[in-house]
């Protein structure tokens, strides 16, 4: 099952819940101004239809949030990580003091991913679409809004559909082509692609500029949280460590050490399996004196096991 699910995600197109996913509404008079001085990336020049990658940060630079953006008449839609939406709507309203805004979790609305080279031939408006901007189509007879964008890396569609409308829309996407994909299949392609996942990956702990996420900061808007710990950074020219890619001679659990001569110079954050490769893979956190693809590092388990040797590799891995 995981092969077949990996092999259409990877040569035609899967579709699969975004369970972990939630839209968050803001809508107010102020909502756009209010926005473009919290979030890292230029909010304040999309239209209805644009849409962007952004970060919400706390003011050291650290993650707290990504954020797909779309624009709509009366409305910014924020799609987040479902685990990160009490933290991200949290810090919001704990800075809207007189600002006309209003931010409200939408559960009425579900996000669907369509992934994979195909996913032009299932969703044709993707072609006329920028990065990130949408449009509203039918598929199975309900109204969906289409979003340029991928969860898990390379071409695809991120769909808003209403939630009794979300099962019709997935089985039209079914019988067009797309092959229904679990968890397993994705978190392979997610890792390959180098996406980093919010409270996996990157975190509260973790600075915007370790991470790959250079779609999603402006480097010419003005002020927003942590953008003095951006532009420091940036003018620095490197940071310390970094994400890197990961090929396991074995298979480590999330939270393994990552050694080189005996001293500790990194840690795995996520692991799967890739049918391509036909080994473990991750991501991880990796110092830069380390993270040169082909270094190979050793794995020790969170109990202290010896768990086999990580290569850096360069993305995509697969």
């Amino acid at each position: 099952m995981l092969d077949a699910e990996y092999e259409a995600l990877r040569t035609r197109a899967g579709v699969f819940a975004l369970d972990d996913r939630v839209l968050v509404r803001a809508t107010g008079a102020d909502r756009v101004t209010f926005l473009q001085g919290m979030l890292t990336n230029d909010v304040a020049s999309l239209r209805p239809g644009d849409g962007c990658a952004a970060l919400l940060l706390t003011i050291q630079g650290r993650v707290v949030a990504d954020v797909r953006v779309a624009a709509v008449d009366d409305a910014l839609l924020l799609d987040v990580d479902r685990g990160a939406c009490e933290a991200f709507v949290g810090a919001l309203e704990k800075l809207i003091i007189a600002d006309d805004v209003e931010l409200a979790i939408d559960e009425r609305t579900h996000l669907l991913g369509v992934s994979g080279p195909g996913a032009p031939d299932l969703v044709p408006e993707l072609a006329a679409l920028a990065p990130f901007a949408h449009a509203t189509v039918a598929i199975g007879g309900v109204p969906v809004r289409v979003v340029h964008a991928s969860a898990i890396g390379g071409e695809g569609a991120i769909l808003h559909v209403a939630a009794g409308d979300a099962e019709r829309a997935r089985d039209a996407l079914v019988r067009a082509g797309a092959v229904p994909c679990g968890s397993a299949a994705l978190e392979a392609r997610r890792i390959e692609s180098g996406i980093p996942r919010v409270g996996t990956d990157m975190g509260e702990k973790t600075l915007a500029l370790e991470v790959p996420v250079e779609p999603a900061i402006s480097a010419t808007k003005g002020c927003y949280l942590g953008q003095e710990v951006i532009a420091r950074g940036t003018a620095r020219g490197h940071v310390n460590r970094r994400l890197c890619g990961l090929v396991f001679s074995g298979t480590p659990a999330p939270g393994a050490r990552l050694m080189r001569d005996g001293h500790e110079v990194g840690q795995v954050s996520s692991v799967a399996r890739s049918p391509a490769l036909g080994s473990a893979i991750g991501l991880g956190m990796v110092r830069r004196e380390q993270w040169d693809a082909g270094t190979e590092l050793d794995v020790v388990d969170p109990s202290g096991k010896a768990a086999g040797v990580a290569r850096v590799a360069a993305w995509p891995l697969a």
